[in-house]
């Protein structure tokens, strides 16, 4: 069963410094400035619990660099929290930080208070894209801490931002390439916004940084995600969540959308059905139900292109089929299709669109 996971957001705090790209006051919606007590902490608990059902709590601590602040204040957020794990009303703790501060007395100590997952800020493998970031850390620091971690037997996840300053797509695979062979349990997948009031809303106004188009973006993630989807490693997010300060108003540009995720991972199946599915034909596609509204695409964008290339075309679910999976019945005959195994993405353009 899934778990629910409560969230804390500790924007900044920690951080030794604040990168060019962010804002976390804004991507989170919470000022952060201070971090939650232990009373507020196991109120919200307990609100969540209220509704979760018979569902597992999960704590999460957001935004920030957890493993970088004093230990006394690391041990005041987790400490309210141990009678919780200890009754079964919270199953584990997660949190996120930064791959230089990151040792094996740390991780030994924090898996003794219950955390069970630590995602780290990787964003990139390049050490130019890196330095062109203003992240402070080198690759070899991600490596470092994904292998320590791994080893005291904590699960660990990468997050990865395509678009930065001097990043290319081949930078962005191969750093997807490089956490996948480390180790890493699963990725998040943010690509680069420009967000008002950051370095670098400057240098996109200056003209020095060209960010990613929303379609450009799309088709990056998804060839990035068929990656991933390869190797076995999942991707639990794609996109900045579209909630909390996040609009138009503070987003000057870059690859958003509030249904990103969705737009990318659907990417996926229109590029399979464009591969296997004929001009003019009449055809019933078969997919498992929680792939769906991937098929149909947004505001049935993929029915519609289908339509336009004379396709007629029947939609069905299927739970025997497995949700990589799509089969398609149509004049020449019957066939089942995975965006897995019958998708080669163009190494140079990375996606295999005409």
């Amino acid at each position: 069963m899934k778990s629910v996971t409560v969230p804390f957001f500790i924007s900044h705090q920690g951080c030794p410094h604040t990168c060019l790209f962010c804002d976390q006051h804004t991507i989170s919606g919470s000022r952060g400035d201070l971090l939650p007590s232990a009373e507020t902490l196991l109120r919200t608990i307990e609100l969540w619990r209220s509704t979760a059902g018979s569902r597992p709590l999960e704590v999460a601590f957001f935004g920030g660099t957890f493993t970088a602040l004093p230990r006394n204040k690391q041990l005041a957020l987790l400490e309210p929290l141990q009678s919780l794990l200890k009754n079964g009303t919270i199953t584990s703790v997660r949190l996120s930080t930064r791959p230089d501060y990151i040792s094996r007395e740390q991780v030994q100590w924090l898996a003794g208070l219950g955390v069970a997952t630590i995602e780290l800020g990787v964003q990139s493998m390049d050490n130019g894209v890196l330095a062109a970031s203003g992240r402070g850390h080198s690759a070899a620091d991600s490596l470092s801490a994904i292998t320590c971690i791994k080893g005291e037997g904590v699960k660990v996840g990468a997050q990865l931002m395509p678009g930065l300053p001097e990043d290319t797509d081949i930078s962005s695979r191969a750093s997807l390439d490089q956490v996948v062979a480390a180790g890493a349990d699963f990725l998040r997948i943010y690509p680069t916004v420009v967000l008002r009031g950051t370095e670098l809303a400057e240098r996109y106004r200056l003209g020095h940084y060209r960010p990613l188009s929303l379609e450009r973006g799309i088709a990056l993630c998804a060839g990035l995600l068929h990656r991933a989807m390869v190797s076995g490693t999942p991707v639990i997010r794609i996109g900045l969540q579209a909630d909390g300060g996040l609009s138009d108003e503070t987003i000057l540009a870059g690859c958003w959308h509030p249904a990103l995720g969705h737009l990318v991972r659907s990417r996926l199946y229109d590029d399979l059905m464009t591969r296997v599915i004929a001009d003019g034909d009449a055809v019933t596609i078969y997919c498992h139900p929680s792939r769906h509204s991937d098929i149909i695409g947004l505001k049935k964008a993929h029915v519609e292109k289908l339509s336009g290339r004379g396709v007629v075309v029947k939609i069905r679910t299927d739970v025997h089929l497995s949700p990589d999976e799509i089969m398609v019945a149509g004049t020449g005959g019957t066939g089942t299709y995975s965006v897995i195994n019958d998708l080669n993405y163009d190494e140079e353009r990375g996606a295999c669109r005409a």
